[in-house]
């Protein structure tokens, strides 16, 4: 378990920004992430033009901590896209690409965030070096166990819900996926598939960090991505 003074001095900041990783090194190397982990996918929103809409408005509504995820463009297209979301959002935006650890570093990423199929966490590691952030999906209780014993700064655990996001997604763990991940891992964690606005707070109370969400911030046709991450905001800082 979280040692409970540590946890209850960070509730503050957990909503509102993300630690770098010296600064978690002067903390004993725990990690703090905000409570929303915003994904901006490219195969939901794939116009350069829009993604820098969309990651603006959600960091003008908070967010600290950005995602890029794009699965399908060639690696000039993501560095392109993923140059340009860095160039347009304030330093203080933590950015993660998705599973290309080179082009992290030529993108001047914060982190990387790698998936079972892709290159190992200590392979991963040798190329970003010790300053940058690294985080493993897991998606069993097996998996959880060898990302702990890896150098990987947080673990995503999923999917937690059904989801759409993903073309082939694993086989849904549900909320007690997260109570048996959190029993094998003092690293944070993030849950991730199928968070809303209805669910995510049943998340959070089941042990989670950080939650992820990819669709919920789009806003749908009566809303706007801004007010969408405003209001997964209200959400946890209620909670």
């Amino acid at each position: 378990m979280w040692d409970e003074k540590l946890t209850e001095s960070l509730k503050h900041v957990r909503a509102g920004r993300t630690f770098t990783r010296g600064e978690m090194n002067e903390r004993g190397r725990i990690m703090i992430l905000p409570r929303l982990y915003a994904i901006l996918d490219a195969g939901l929103v794939p116009d350069k033009a829009a993604q820098l809409r969309m990651a603006q408005e959600i960091a003008d509504a908070g967010v600290a901590l950005i995602q890029y995820r794009n699965k399908t463009g060639s690696p000039r297209e993501i560095l392109d896209q993923a140059r340009a979301l860095r160039q347009a959002l304030p330093e203080n935006i933590t950015l993660i690409l998705n599973d290309r650890a080179d082009l992290c570093l030529a993108a001047e990423f914060n982190g990387v965030h790698v998936g079972q199929d892709d290159l190992s966490p200590a392979a991963v590691r040798e190329i970003i070096g010790p300053d940058h952030w690294l985080g493993v999906s897991t998606h069993n209780p097996e998996q959880v166990r060898e990302a702990n014993d890896t150098d990987a700064d947080y673990i995503a655990i999923g999917p937690i819900f059904p989801t759409r996001s993903k073309a082939n997604p694993d086989p849904v763990v549900g909320v007690g996926g997260i109570l048996r991940a959190r029993e094998l891992t003092r690293k944070p964690l993030v849950a991730i598939g199928g968070i809303t606005r209805e669910n995510c707070r049943s998340v959070v109370e089941a042990g989670a960090d950080s939650v992820a969400v990819i669709s919920g911030l789009l806003g749908g046709p009566n809303g706007s991505p801004r007010a969408a991450t405003e209001h997964f905001l209200r959400l946890f800082t209620s909670a």
